[in-house]
């Protein structure tokens, strides 16, 4: 079979929906299919072009089996609405010429957000007369505006049409978890064009490492402490000040040390939090290259899931399968009702707590200190958890299963997709 992915974000990107959509590549590829990706030049999370690909309107590359073909992209470094608009404008503009290049595909998975790109891809499956399958990772504008990221009324009303057309036009919609699945039939979308497939991990690239040895604990002079680690993005949905709170109610255990990993401007701001607040039990850390990321999940004695309590309730963090494969136990700092603490409390291997709550957040990291029993039991149990409902064979099971289908079947059937949904998400909401 011959598919097309559109994303807006691949390898060498290291968070996000980057590494998600490389495995999903490079997984195809090996189970004998043909794909080629469409994708901007690497910029995330720094927003910047990354050293290589500056000044270039379009790259082709191979990687893995994988044909990917990289386009133009406006970029800037703090980007407002317009400038986010433009961004989103010039890859719609320049990744449709790379697009043609190419032979026809049987199947197109286009990744939302960003919601423009629906327009490429569905003039694409016109062209070729291919189905377009919608995987939808974030739900626009909904999660923007509860956030407080977009507040234009005018762009929101844009967003919303934009995001009708989108669900309209796609020939069968994924989506990672359940919650997603209600939002969209409350929006009108008929239930027998959605299935769901939770995001995955790889279970033999990350998996429970001894914590000795560890060169990553070594490198970082972490050695003989417990160490409590988030790593990944840091955005308006997070509010990582209550971590940095949490640690400097911890200070008295001079064995605790937090380690954030993230993006290099959002670490500067996070410093003079820490500095403010007097944190000097907290380690920041820029993103780590993906090789390292089993040693750095296994130099862990705590991961953290933090959100804000406005955060829409069916956020799934893609860091949670991450946590749950390395065998370590989660402490998730997240509204109760949401879709991520119910999948950490599904899989057993963690504990939720108040959301924006140093207190409730150092009182749940001091217990775990205080009882490594405790951690080892919840570590094992989400590893198992994992291994079972979020391995990338399994994923990759599922989409061959969902591509096979729609190309058979231009018509969306509520048999077979519901068959294809026969193992629910793990995440009821």
């Amino acid at each position: 079979m011959h598919i097309l992915i559109y994303s807006y974000n691949y390898h060498p990107e290291p968070i996000g929906i980057a590494p998600l959509m490389t495995e999903l590549a490079e997984g195809l590829v090996e189970r004998g299919h043909e794909v080629r990706v469409i994708t901007g030049m690497p910029n995330y999370p720094q927003r910047e072009i990354y050293d290589g690909y500056q000044g270039k309107w379009y790259v082709t590359e191979q990687k893995n089996g994988v044909t990917i073909q990289r386009s133009y992209l406006r970029i800037k470094s703090k980007p407002n609405l317009v400038d986010r608009l433009l961004l989103e404008l010039s890859f719609v503009f320049s990744s449709l010429p790379q697009a043609l290049k190419g032979r026809r595909p049987d199947v197109i998975i286009l990744t939302i957000p960003p919601l423009l790109v629906t327009m490429p891809a569905t003039i694409l499956g016109w062209l070729y007369n291919c189905p377009v399958v919608l995987n939808v990772q974030d739900i626009l504008p909904e999660a923007a505006v509860r956030v407080g990221l977009l507040e234009n009324k005018k762009m929101i009303q844009a967003l919303a049409v934009l995001e009708k057309f989108a669900y309209r036009t796609a020939h069968t919609i994924s989506v990672i978890t359940d919650g997603f699945s209600e939002n969209l039939v409350n929006k009108g979308v008929p239930v027998n064009k959605i299935v769901c497939i939770p995001n995955w991990v790889n279970v033999n690239f990350i998996q429970p490492l001894p914590e000795e040895n560890n060169s990553w604990r070594t490198a970082h002079q972490l050695n003989g402490k417990f160490v409590v680690l988030y790593s990944g993005n840091i955005a308006l949905t997070q509010g990582l000040e209550t971590v940095i709170e949490a640690a400097v109610r911890l200070r008295q255990i001079r064995e605790i040390v937090f380690v954030i990993v993230g993006e290099s401007r959002a670490l500067q701001r996070l410093q003079k939090y820490c500095l403010l607040k007097g944190a000097d039990n907290v380690l920041l850390l820029p993103l780590q290259p993906r090789d390292k990321l089993p040693q750095m999940l296994a130099a862990a004695d705590v991961g953290l899931i933090v959100q804000k309590r406005n955060v829409i309730s069916f956020n799934m963090p893609s860091k949670i399968p991450l946590l749950l494969a390395s065998g370590r136990p989660i402490v998730g700092s997240v509204p109760d009702t949401g879709t991520a603490a119910k999948a950490i409390q599904l899989s057993g291997g963690g504990i939720v707590v108040e959301p924006e709550s140093p207190d409730a957040l150092a009182g749940a990291v001091q217990d775990l200190y205080n009882n490594p029993a405790l951690g080892k039991k919840l570590g094992n149990k989400g590893r198992q958890f994992a291994v079972e409902n979020y391995s990338l064979e399994q994923a990759l099971d599922r989409y061959e299963g969902l591509f096979s289908h729609v190309v058979a079947n231009r018509a969306p059937s509520l048999s077979l997709l519901s068959k294809l949904d026969s193992h629910k998400s793990v995440v009821d909401i």
